[in-house]
């Protein structure tokens, strides 16, 4: 059988493979430069990321120091022990509760609370439970927190001095 097409599949004129494509300086100076700039994209993209992370860090660990272990206030507060008891489940805390001269002498306020704070120390928890027990009018140094941990106690008070009130040395005195 004779036919006019040509046959594709069985021709003795194959074509020659192609030459490997040589790059030319001008080519391997644009793939250069595009390859450094897709890497230095990405390498920008991290280093911001990672600057922020590192500022959200520093930021959360100086929220966390400001409202738990900052003492916002150092004051003193006069008045009566009433009430001082070991507390705490995991934490064992003192926890006090003070009649506060303040609401006992000003006529015009209604008696409106005690004060209560927290003991850290066992020396102060110990002198706290001699002056509750005596009833004399003491002052009380403490360090008032923005938050609250377990390991400090229940308040946001934590009294680290207490000492008896200097106005009233006079009814002290040994005879």
């Amino acid at each position: 059988m004779d036919d006019n097409f040509d046959d594709y599949f069985m021709s003795d004129n194959e074509p020659a493979p192609e030459a490997p494509h040589v790059e030319t300086a001008q080519e391997r100076e644009d793939r250069e430069i595009e390859e450094s700039t897709i890497r230095r994209r990405h390498n920008s993209l991290r280093i911001v990321l990672l600057t922020l992370i590192a500022l959200l860090a520093v930021f959360l660990g100086w929220w966390i120091w400001q409202r738990y272990y900052h003492p916002y206030a150092i004051s003193q507060e006069k008045g009566w022990i009433m009430h001082v008891s070991n507390q705490g489940t995991v934490f064992k805390t003192y926890e006090g509760e003070m009649l506060s001269r303040k609401f006992i002498e000003d006529t015009v306020l209604v008696y409106q609370s005690d004060f209560f704070f927290s003991i850290v120390s066992d020396s102060v928890a110990s002198e706290a439970k001699r002056w509750e027990s005596n009833g004399r009018r003491v002052v009380l140094t403490y360090e008032e927190y923005k938050g609250v941990v377990p390991w400090r106690g229940d308040t946001r008070r934590i009294v680290t001095k207490i000492e008896m009130d200097s106005d009233r040395m006079d009814d002290t005195r040994v005879k």
